[in-house]
């Protein structure tokens, strides 16, 4: 079994014991988190929605995420994630929710967010985390790793850990 659908496994046995669900709300990875988790048989008993909002315009529609928050922090920022994640979280009822905005490439990087830079946020509900990372290699890289670093973080967060590095 490879890496992330281990990952997505593991998510759903302590989603099950738990007896919550999941969201997630994608943006650079366009859905692949989802996609990820729904590889597991039996995953609708504890995923509950997906949204896929590659635009702002569907951030805003879909998630609730203020308009006027693009113009001011940009897509890939914390404040983006933070609302993308309670609208996920929101929207569908779940308990537990990831989202994800970056810059996968090949273009699209500044020198304040270069190619590979991604924000992840997690909320399990009561908390939220966030966090900026910086992924190397080309766009199919960085959205792999942008996927096992959202699953890694639901896993630990819903164990009980924090989904944030160091």
């Amino acid at each position: 079994m490879d890496p992330i659908t281990q990952l997505a496994a593991t998510l759903g046995e302590s989603l099950r014991v738990l007896a919550a669900q999941t969201t997630t709300a994608e943006s650079c990875t366009g859905g692949g988190i989802a996609e990820a988790i729904t590889r597991i048989p039996g995953s609708s008993a504890w995923f509950e929605a997906g949204y896929v909002t590659y635009s702002n315009t569907q951030k805003t529609a879909q998630l609730g995420v203020s308009a006027e928050l693009f113009g001011r922090v940009g897509a890939v920022s914390r404040e983006v994630v933070e609302a993308m994640v309670r609208g996920a979280c929101d929207r569908s009822g779940a308990r537990f929710g990831v989202a994800v905005s970056g810059v996968a490439g090949p273009d699209g990087g500044s020198a304040d967010k270069p190619v590979g830079t991604v924000w992840l946020a997690w909320a399990d509900g009561e908390q939220l985390f966030a966090e900026r990372r910086q992924f190397p290699g080309d766009r199919d890289e960085v959205r792999r790793q942008t996927v096992k670093a959202a699953l890694t973080g639901l896993t630990q967060l819903a164990s009980g850990e924090s989904p944030l590095e160091g």
